[in-house]
């Protein structure tokens, strides 16, 4: 599986805190950090942008690294992915995203 899909099959590539990571734009951690303190009504700021992929080693965003329940239950199963889970179909964490994401889900079957 590419190591840029998600435990929750979203594209860590996509990312825009990924890209700003990757290309070390500044600019766009400020715009990532602003839309994202507005979607989550915190204060994110352009410093908390650093991430490579939740898959990958490097650094993660705090709600990357220690937030996320997704990344945390497929950590403590030891499972590549959710796709490895029999409970996948019907898991309340994972199905937030891959009930609404048809990409995601797809990411998680190949």
């Amino acid at each position: 599986m590419n190591n840029y899909i998600g435990y929750c099959g979203l594209d860590c590539e996509k990312c825009e805190a990924r890209i700003a990571t990757v290309n070390n734009d500044d600019e766009m951690r400020e715009k990532v950090a602003k839309e994202w303190s507005t979607l989550n009504g915190v204060t994110i700021t352009p410093e908390m942008i650093n991430c490579v992929g939740c898959r990958i080693p490097g650094p993660k965003t705090s709600y990357c690294e220690s937030m996320c329940n997704i990344r945390q239950c497929a950590m403590a199963k030891n499972y590549e992915t959710c796709v490895k889970c029999a409970e996948m179909m019907t898991c309340e964490k994972v199905g937030a995203i891959i009930k609404g994401n048809e990409e995601a889900l797809q990411n998680l079957k190949k």
